[in-house]
């Protein structure tokens, strides 16, 4: 399979024109993945444009490619959305990257009650770290669409999605399986998936979610990670739906 890169270039480049990568994605793609003169390779710019080229020149500063194929990948729909609960040590790093390289399509943030990471005066330094692992993962993955990485969110926020959106709040004690409501959704709202933190979702955020709509479902008989509880529902989803 062909090296992919990412560059906003790609957005207006058409078959003959060249595209010019410079900075950290040039330096990746010459000095780190070694790209040579008339190797094919992919890009694209993270919102649907998808290039197929051939590399005409190539240094650590710049890597020119000639574009020979274009197509444009129309979003997925219905989205799903991946609310993660902040986690301590890499876990919720780990998490989103995860999530991205299975297909999620956007991403939020959510300082839960019981996290023990909290952001607070660091919001900007955690959404800026959360949105290079997504570009970086989806970039691997070879997609077409970059996941968005929304603000953090807060309880309030989370029980407004529940009016416009199908909210799915992963809670080991739920009756409900999520291979039973996976497949039952018909319309094109998005699907919200909420992970809790460590200690799990508290008894007051839980009658929250679900008198605001939300469903409580569960995995499965065990106990998944924070770091592993979104991956495994995605999976869950995406072979549900039709992704798969």
């Amino acid at each position: 399979m062909a090296l992919h890169f990412v560059t906003d270039d790609a957005a207006a480049a058409g078959i003959g024109d060249a595209v010019v990568l410079t900075g950290p994605e040039a330096h990746h793609a010459a000095a780190v993945r070694r790209v040579r003169v008339d190797e094919a390779v992919t890009l694209g710019d993270g919102r649907g444009v998808w290039l197929d080229g051939v590399v005409t020149a190539a240094t650590p500063k710049q890597v020119d490619v000639r574009v020979t194929a274009r197509v444009e990948v129309p979003a997925p729909s219905p989205r799903i959305v991946l609310v993660q609960a902040l986690a301590k040590g890499d876990r919720d790093e780990l998490a989103v990257q995860v999530a991205t390289e299975l297909g999620v399509d956007a991403i939020v943030p959510w300082q839960a009650a019981r996290s023990v990471s909290r952001w607070d005066a660091k919001a900007e330094k955690g959404l800026a770290r959360w949105r290079a692992i997504v570009r970086e993962a989806a970039k691997q993955a070879h997609r077409a669409w970059i996941p968005e990485v929304e603000g953090i969110a807060r309880l309030s926020d989370l029980v407004a999605r529940a009016g416009d959106a199908h909210v799915l709040v992963l809670e080991p004690s739920a009756v409900e399986r999520l291979t039973a409501v996976a497949s039952g959704s018909s319309d094109d709202r998005d699907v919200v998936l909420v992970v809790g933190p460590e200690g799990g979702i508290a008894p007051e955020e839980l009658a929250a979610l679900r008198a605001a709509g939300a469903r409580l479902v569960r995995l499965g008989d065990t106990v998944l990670r924070t770091s592993t509880a979104g991956a495994a529902a995605i999976s869950v989803l995406s072979a549900a739906t039709g992704r798969w």
